[in-house]
């Protein structure tokens, strides 16, 4: 029978490889669950990145709906102003001539004053006489043949008014058509 003699080098590398192998096994578990909490590290990081720039367009979006709601908020109460605004101009307009003039400066004072706390409030009256029509702003109630280009404003039925730039109520205005046909 034949023995095989073995080396006791050869015996310690395999005694190595041995106790290396375990180790390896547990560098390899290791580097493995690294890896996996890594990954769920980066997962949530994402999340949290997500979460925060959704948070960020949250407060951004609260605080321009609560500026739109102070400025836009009165909307409607500005509209009901803007009522009494054009009874009182109608007023002034057709006073009788023999009316007490002190009464009637008192009105216009009192006019004046409405004017001046819609402005404050920023309500400012839409220019519109001789002026192109754009239909952002005005409402044509009426066409008129006249001197002026076509499309000039020629008269408001109603003043138009915005609210911080935005419009509160189109001017009612009468349009010009242009001049008249001449026949041959």
């Amino acid at each position: 029978m034949t023995e095989v003699i073995q080396n006791p080098k050869n015996q310690e590398a395999e005694s190595a490889e041995s106790v290396q192998s375990p180790d390896q096994e547990a560098n390899a578990k290791l580097e493995q669950k690294i890896t996996e909490l890594t990954g769920q590290v980066k997962e949530k990081e994402d999340k949290y990145l997500y979460l925060y720039a959704d948070f960020d367009n949250f407060k951004k979006r609260s605080l321009r709906e609560r500026s739109d709601l102070l400025k836009f908020g009165w909307e409607p109460l500005a509209r009901d102003l803007l009522s009494v605004q054009d009874n009182l101009e109608r007023a002034m307009a057709h006073a009788p001539e023999n009316i007490d003039k002190n009464w009637l400066k008192g009105i216009e004072l009192v006019q004046g004053q409405l004017r001046s706390t819609l402005e404050k409030q920023g309500i400012q009256c839409i220019d519109a006489l001789q002026k192109p029509f754009d239909p952002n702003f005005h409402e044509a109630v009426g066409q008129e043949v006249s001197k002026s280009p076509a499309g000039t404003i020629l008269r408001e039925e109603i003043r138009g008014y915005t609210l911080h730039g935005r419009l509160l109520r189109p001017s009612r205005v009468v349009i010009s058509a242009g001049e008249p046909e001449k026949s041959s």
